[in-house]
């Protein structure tokens, strides 16, 4: 998707507000448009992005994310992997939460290295970054899950 279009319409739309008026004026509006280019793409990214986490959770496990390629905005659909039970051997995929619930943005810190292992096994998994850490958090998060530890494990420090 290319803002470069719509920015230039707003650049035309404030050039023939002020048609009207002199040379001062046009030369002030082309200045104001030239300066308020970077803040109108930012602006627009950040509807593509709210429009993006909207459509998200109105889908079923299906997600919407908005990515920068290049300085243009990118849209990713990434459909939820086909999971099924015991008949087609596939494995249950966790929910990533309940059908009512909102989706909310966080910010979150990682190391380098961890974040590139992240994107590795989210490229791998042909899913978004964001999608895959989701899954990774509910599969994390499920009550069903073992916790590693069993009536012979132990933990602790120890000294010689």
């Amino acid at each position: 998707m290319e803002l470069g279009r719509h920015v230039d319409n707003l650049r035309d739309a404030l050039a023939a507000t002020v048609a009207a008026g002199g040379p001062q004026a046009q030369e002030t509006a082309r200045l104001l448009s030239d300066a308020m280019a970077p803040a109108v793409r930012l602006v627009l990214m950040d509807v593509l992005s709210e429009m993006a986490a909207e459509v998200t959770t109105a889908l079923d496990g299906t997600t919407v994310d908005v990515r920068l390629r290049a300085g243009e905005p990118e849209v990713v659909v990434t459909h939820p992997p086909h999971s099924g039970g015991a008949e087609d051997g596939g494995a249950t995929t966790p929910p990533l939460g309940d059908d009512d619930s909102a989706v909310v943005r966080i910010s979150l810190r990682l190391p380098d290295a961890l974040k590139g292992r992240a994107e590795q096994a989210a490229a791998g998994a042909g899913t978004s970054l964001n999608s895959w850490l989701g899954r990774a958090i509910a599969d994390a998060l499920r009550s069903d899950r073992p916790s590693g530890r069993g009536p012979r494990s132990y933990s602790g420090f120890a000294r010689s």
